[in-house]
């Protein structure tokens, strides 16, 4: 018989028919992945807007205010022989934490990225510092799991490595030239990914296009370019990859990353990634990945550099060994078991 496994998330779940959808793929596949060893409960914030990903889980609760989702994690928590996964620190999942650890449960804490560099692109000065407060008291209550070891700041943790990629990613990608840059970004709409900054940078180039998948339905955050194309969040895979494989580079502006798996997904396809210095730690051993200053001289430098040695380029990038989701989720499994 599986053990219970209840996952706590401040991520927004969307109703609609009897099915729930997300727009973090990550809140998909991870449950979903886990639920083949475990017996999964996934928990959310209710959302009204629709969103990308159906969530094919079977046990799924939403709540709309913080007292319903507090009675709800209350009464799991009489369970026995069961685990609890908190997905990233928040106001919302850090009270979630202290309610487990007052009936005695001690929550698995798993940290996607530096919340630190987040909370900061958001709030400004005074983000770190809430971060770093509710990051002290996580770090008593529970057991941290993350996807680099910075993100630990000296903690102890388990160290885990994300992937989307299955064998469909690997097959081989439509070869292309450079002759005009067609620039990719996928992931969503927020000041703390960059995409507005990337936006600035190539205003007004005529010989630089941007195609942008991560739009939320209903988004109040709109960017208005002729050479910026927005599309919604996709969800189809096989749709998802032709994206990849019409464009030639992969952009990641975000200004804080953990274990971004777009970048994985861009390498697998053969294509070049730019990010910038504040996520240069993400590169490793990883070939293909491209460094850039966050002003438009070094990016359009680093544009040229890649599109005069684009074929060495893409004989470096069979080099990569990329993790795959299996691997992942194998991980993932022994450690919660451990715990």
């Amino acid at each position: 018989m599986k053990k219970k496994l209840f996952i706590f998330s401040n991520e927004s779940i969307h109703l609609n028919e009897n099915k729930f959808f997300c727009d973090n793929i990550d809140l998909k596949s991870t449950p979903e992945g886990l639920n083949k060893k475990f017996e999964v409960y996934l928990f959310g914030r209710k959302s009204l807007k629709k969103r990308a990903h159906e969530i094919k889980l079977k046990r799924v609760k939403i709540f709309s205010n913080i007292i319903s989702y507090i009675s709800s994690v209350i009464s799991t928590a009489k369970e026995k022989e069961t685990k609890y996964l908190v997905i990233s620190i928040t106001p919302y999942t850090l009270i979630i934490s202290l309610i487990l650890r007052i009936f005695r449960k001690k929550p698995i804490i798993y940290l996607r990225s530096d919340g630190y560099g987040e909370y900061k692109a958001i709030l400004g000065k005074i983000g770190p510092l809430i971060y770093h407060l509710m990051f002290n008291i996580a770090s008593f209550i529970g057991d941290f799991i993350s996807c680099r070891n910075y993100i630990l700041k000296g903690k102890k943790g388990k160290i885990v490595s994300p992937s989307q990629l299955d064998s469909v990613w690997f097959r081989k990608p439509k070869s292309l030239e450079i002759k005009n840059f067609k620039l990719l970004y996928v992931g969503r709409i927020r000041v703390e990914k960059g995409i507005f900054s990337l936006s600035n940078l190539i205003r007004n180039k005529r010989d630089i296009t941007l195609t942008v998948i991560g739009a939320e339905k209903q988004t109040s955050n709109k960017i208005n370019q002729s050479n910026i194309k927005i599309h919604l969040t996709q969800s189809n895979k096989a749709r998802l990859i032709k994206f990849y494989d019409d464009h030639n580079i992969f952009v990641l502006p975000s200004f804080t990353e953990g274990h971004p798996m777009v970048l994985l997904e861009a390498l697998a396809r053969r294509r070049p990634v730019i990010i910038f210095e504040e996520i240069k730690h993400v590169i490793g051993e990883k070939k293909g990945v491209f460094v850039s200053k966050r002003n438009f001289l070094s990016f359009f430098g680093t544009l040229n550099f890649i599109r005069k040695n684009y074929k060495k380029i893409q004989k470096d990038l069979l080099k990569n060994k990329l993790p795959t989701n299996k691997e992942f989720i194998d991980e993932f499994v022994k450690i919660i078991n451990e715990l």
